[in-house]
């Protein structure tokens, strides 16, 4: 028998995962990209469309598999990205993202890293055809880097959760047998 306590999400949170921004597929992006791992039960797929010439963001939208902390983040990401230019959105940050909704509870802050990591490898995979803007660091930025962090931990820690359920669920079936 598990518990879980609910954690408390503020109203804005609240919000936007009852009613999300930007949700779902973009037909045709001009950019794409994914952060987390389904396996983990966080994941954000992240849609761009650009102006070309003025590399402004004209349209974000995303899908998010995960929590409402998970959904809340990417919502707004998508909402603080559109009608930024590529530079501007690049600077958006987790913390950015953390003090629009009204803070995440710590626990959630991931949902933040994993919507800024999006960000960048969309940003990222635009100029992967074309001529990578001196804004643009060649290697990952730190924010990139907890990113790919937040992935590696969310997999260790399912895997041990799929691991411990395993064992729980052998206990209780040798204690009925038993």
């Amino acid at each position: 028998m598990s518990s879980r306590i609910p954690l408390a999400y503020n109203p804005k949170v609240l919000e936007l995962f009852r009613n999300p921004k930007n949700l779902g597929k973009m037909e045709n992006p001009d950019a794409e990209a994914v952060a987390g791992s389904l396996a983990c039960g966080d994941m954000i797929a992240v849609y761009l469309r650009i102006d070309g010439k003025t590399q402004t963001i004209t349209g974000a939208m995303f899908e998010s598999y995960g929590c409402a902390a998970n959904i809340a983040a990417s919502s707004i990401m998508t909402v603080m990205a559109k009608d930024k230019t590529l530079k501007e959105a690049w600077k958006i940050s987790w913390k950015n993202i953390s003090d629009e909704l009204g803070t995440l509870p710590t626990i959630k802050a991931h949902c933040g890293i994993l919507a800024v990591g999006a960000l960048r490898r969309a940003i990222r995979n635009y100029f992967k055809d074309r001529e990578r803007p001196a804004w643009i660091p060649e290697g990952p930025t730190a924010d990139e880097r907890h990113a790919v962090e937040e992935e590696r931990l969310l997999e260790v820690l399912s895997k041990r959760a799929k691991r411990i359920e395993g064992e729980l669920a052998k206990e209780e079936e040798e204690e009925k047998t038993g």
